[in-house]
């Protein structure tokens, strides 16, 4: 039907012919990460001579984000005219919602070929069953799914410590953790170590936040390790690798991913430690920022929450009769773990109860692909080897939506790219993707239909 390389193909092209120099990374000085919806429907009119025969299916891009950066609690606005989050999984997700409500418009309005059908009530109306549509992100999200297990053989982000933790648990309990190197080596900002962590692609920067090592990986999206205090028979098999200190296949974790994202207030905190405990798993977690603190949830939250909400929001749902869900999410080549993003965007929501009728926990597909995004830090270090200057985020993030009117919408800072400070209260000075906006495109579709038409849910009682 189709496979994780086929829609990472699919949107790498997308990417590259559909959307325009404006927004995209300034060559070997940027990057940025990139997600995308794509619509999959099965071709009409084949034929069934047999059974293991595999159904051949089209596949369109129907969204699409990039961005790596979310803005700070102080630049919040009531007046919704602002993007609070600009990741490249937001971007898609808001941009598939301009996508749906002009589906809405077609088939409620217009009266033309839609991917909705009537439902069962007044008023409401559901995807056709043939259709499905699966995420892609060119990155594991931050948060949660990025606390993968890093093995011996690959590149670490903080000095390696000289433990029998694997061996003697109680030792990360007493912080009992020596480095093997000198540590005032590691914490130099000019020394061999630090450089190297900066530099190489794929390992965790290092910050200094109040007097104390961060370590934190490109573009917010990072991860870490498992505790020793959960209980082993909970475990998948690569969260027990983090506790035992091995992996399935017998090599030995000594270190994972870390993740930017700071776990939510009330949450239990991470343990901070060296190696494999420095982090907590299954909580939710913000997005970091720099200096102002964010508000905004990690990527892997929000997945997660689509998984049980739906992709829809709010507003739609009042003329859905049951949400719109991702059926797959494919990831692109990068540091990845199966057991991570099953935990953070499944495993860890199966006690949510008390929902709605219709909603509920999806057993969504995951899959990784071979291909590397060619914007991506990875592909852009690589590329650069030793370039002068610094490899730094886009400060742009790109909205592209299938629609006819204004598809392409690029913003910085939460604002239309260029926009002044003078004009930023004007029309002309929000994203088509902020919530303002999409109300906006909610109340153009309500007033294009007649109001005996309307779903109960908007209509006022007598």
């Amino acid at each position: 039907m189709w496979t994780a390389d086929e829609i990472a193909r699919l949107c790498y092209e997308h990417y590259r012919v559909s959307l325009p120099k404006q927004g995209k990374p300034e060559p070997n000085r940027e990057w940025t990460l990139l997600a995308a919806v794509v619509k999959i429907q099965p071709i009409a009119d084949q034929t069934w001579d047999s059974p293991d025969k595999l159904v051949r299916v089209t596949k369109e891009v129907v969204s699409m984000g990039t961005g790596t950066k979310c803005i700070g609690r102080s630049k919040m606005r009531k007046s919704g005219d602002i993007l609070n989050d600009s990741h490249a999984e937001v971007i898609a997700r808001r941009s598939f919602q301009r996508y749906l409500l002009h589906q809405l418009h077609l088939v409620a309005a217009l009266k033309q070929e839609s991917i909705f059908v009537p439902g069962t009530q007044r008023g409401l109306w559901k995807l056709r069953p043939d259709l499905l549509f699966v995420f892609f992100s060119s990155h594991t999200p931050c948060g949660d799914a990025s606390i993968i297990p890093m093995l011996e053989c690959e590149d670490q982000p903080c000095c390696p410590v000289r433990t029998d933790w694997a061996n003697n648990p109680s030792m990360e309990a007493s912080g009992n953790l020596k480095p093997t190197e000198d540590k005032s080596k590691c914490e130099r900002p000019d020394s061999p170590v630090t450089k190297k962590m900066r530099l190489e692609p794929g390992t965790p920067a290092t910050e200094v936040a109040n007097g104390v090592a961060q370590h934190q990986s490109f573009g917010n999206q990072e991860s870490g390790p498992i505790p020793p205090s959960v209980s082993s028979s909970n475990l998948t098999s690569g969260e027990l690798a983090a506790v035992t200190g091995m992996a399935p296949d017998g090599a030995k974790v000594v270190d994972v991913h870390r993740t930017g994202a700071k776990c939510v207030p009330g949450e239990a905190g991470d343990s901070g430690m060296p190696g494999v405990a420095y982090h907590q798993v299954g909580l939710l977690r913000v997005k970091p920022g720099r200096g102002d603190r964010t508000c905004s949830m990690s990527c892997s939250d929000k997945v997660a929450r689509w998984n049980i909400l739906g992709c829809q929001g709010a507003l739609l749902m009042h003329f859905l009769e049951e949400p719109i869900y991702l059926s797959a999410v494919v990831i692109g080549k990068c540091p990845y773990s199966q057991e991570a993003m099953q935990r953070a965007l499944i495993m860890r929501c199966q006690n949510v109860s008390a929902l709605p009728k219709g909603f509920g926990v999806q057993e969504v597909k995951i899959q990784q692909s071979d291909l590397l995004f060619e914007q991506s830090r990875y592909a852009v270090q690589a590329k650069r080897a030793d370039s002068p200057g610094r490899l730094v985020p886009c400060g742009a993030a790109i909205s592209w939506s299938a629609v006819p009117e204004q598809p392409l919408d690029v913003t910085a800072n939460g604002f239309p790219q260029g926009a002044t400070k003078k004009g930023i209260r004007s029309l002309q000075a929000r994203s088509r993707i902020s919530k303002v906006e999409l109300f906006r495109s909610f109340q153009k579709l309500l007033s294009s239909i007649s109001d005996d038409k309307w779903p109960d849910s908007l209509r006022t009682p007598n």
